[in-house]
């Protein structure tokens, strides 16, 4: 299941996607059979319609197809504009010809609501998941846990030590393994953390004893010392 549901970028290379995109014919097979694929935003237009880049036909996401919101949410322009030049995981809605061209209709938001339904609702506190970090804020970061779908690590669940800041410990875009910390089941918000897989404070201490030398990075200065990462 984990393999199947992918943050957005996951199986873009791979032998299936490339070969479901290459033909009219394939996208018709996806389509019947409901295969989640991806390709890459190339332009967000003055509808806010995404345009995703396939090899055989027109690939359009209209706005309301973009993205899945939760109960109470409402979507954001800058969700859809901030997509282009990423990858997009969709589902095949329909196949159209416009004017002698063949347009496939595709819905990310589809793509979502399947890996919400078959894998992220099945998910406990304590699984540890594959996501890809999106976006930080001071706060934290904001992962994608499967085909775009959002989580928030908290600044204070990156790291045993304290950090000012999330690109303290990450970077947009990097893979990372983090356990499940809680579940809103109403609204299907998931909260991860990443400390619980970097060993307790007793564990890392561990491998430094009295009088040894050691590089490290100053993280702040007080009156009454300095604080120093190993």
């Amino acid at each position: 299941m984990e393999r199947t549901y992918k943050p957005e970028g996951g199986r873009i290379a791979s032998a299936e996607n490339k070969e479901y995109l290459a033909t009219p014919q394939g996208l018709e097979r996806a389509m019947n059979a409901g295969v989640i694929l991806e390709g890459v935003v190339t332009l967000c237009d003055s509808r806010l319609c995404l345009h995703v880049d396939l090899p055989c036909a027109v690939g359009v996401i209209p706005p309301d197809e973009a993205v899945y919101c939760r109960q109470g949410e409402t979507r954001k322009d800058i969700a859809l504009i901030t997509r282009v030049g990423k990858p997009v995981a969709f589902c095949v809605k329909s196949l159209e010809s416009r004017g002698g061209v063949l347009t496939a209709v595709l819905s990310r938001r589809m793509a979502q609501e399947r890996c919400i339904k078959e894998y992220l609702s099945r998910l406990c506190e304590g699984d540890i998941v594959l996501a890809r970090v999106t976006h930080m804020e001071p706060f934290g970061a904001f992962l994608d846990v499967g085909c775009g779908v959002s989580s928030l690590l908290s600044v204070d669940c990156i790291s045993v030590s304290r950090i000012s800041h999330p690109r303290d410990r990450l970077c947009v875009g990097q893979e990372l393994s983090v356990v499940v910390k809680s579940i809103e089941r109403d609204s299907g918000r998931i909260y991860v953390t990443l400390r619980e897989l970097l060993g307790t404070w007793e564990e890392n201490a561990a491998f430094f004893e009295a009088g040894q030398t050691v590089t490290g990075i100053i993280r702040s200065v007080e009156s009454y010392g300095i604080f120093v990462e190993l």
